[in-house]
């Protein structure tokens, strides 16, 4: 076992730097962060559009390569992991909810709660009752065979937070989890979700703009501006 996740690392990045144009005339999304977060803590990530959050949250989860630097996730070094690994450390590992939902139209809520399962290679009859248990505790046993289109953004954005939470993954990464919802469901929302972090002591990363949620709902805030810990 990497030696980070036996100190209680839950991430772990160092000097990370994502730059997009080319080497002749780099625009960087981030500069030189380095971070460090314990396992069951709950940190926010807070800062206008285009300070960098969403850009470190991709590069926590395996979605995106940074420039330079080293990351460490759930006892991953992600540098060394192939295609295929970091496809299963995203299914295993992390669960993450945009602010978009990121849901696919043409699947019902149950098949789209049933799709980090298929990945991960879990039985067809365990996949769709582990679905069916995780959209009952959020709220949404009756709408298990509507599509994306059927619900409201506050159903949509219970079964995107279904379908992170259904591989019961160690870390729970959330960019605006609530950006996208009137002020009344994303407290909803918001609670849900801390239920289920306090539940279980996930570690929780949140990306928002919003000081007052960033403030009641982590342990810490760290601020980001033009790439860089401020």
């Amino acid at each position: 076992m990497n030696s980070g996740l036996e100190q209680g690392i839950a991430v772990r990045c160092i000097d990370i730097a994502k730059a997009y144009g080319g080497a002749a005339a780099p625009v960087y999304a981030l500069q030189g962060v380095s971070l460090e977060v314990r396992r069951g803590e709950r940190v926010a990530l807070l800062g206008k559009s285009g300070s960098g959050k969403s850009t470190l949250l991709n590069l926590l989860g395996g979605i995106d390569q940074p420039t330079r630097g080293s990351r460490q996730v759930a006892g991953r070094a992600l540098e060394r992991l192939s295609g295929r690994e970091l496809a299963r450390f995203r299914c295993e590992a992390v669960g993450m909810i945009f602010q978009s939902f990121n849901l696919i139209p043409s699947r019902t809520a149950l098949e789209n709660v049933e799709l980090p399962m298929i990945f991960a290679g879990r039985p067809p009859c365990q996949r769709r009752a582990e679905a069916r248990a995780v959209l009952e505790a959020v709220g949404l046993g009756e709408r298990l065979h509507h599509r994306p289109a059927q619900l409201s953004g506050g159903e949509a954005q219970r079964v995107a937070f279904a379908r992170a939470l259904v591989n019961q993954p160690a870390i729970l990464l959330a960019d605006e989890p609530t950006g996208n919802l009137n002020s009344t469901t994303a407290r909803e929302i918001m609670d849900l979700l801390m239920q289920h972090v306090r539940a279980r002591g996930t570690t929780l990363l949140l990306v928002t703009h919003d000081e007052d949620l960033a403030q009641s709902c982590t342990d810490r805030v760290l601020r980001l501006k033009d790439g860089q810990f401020i």
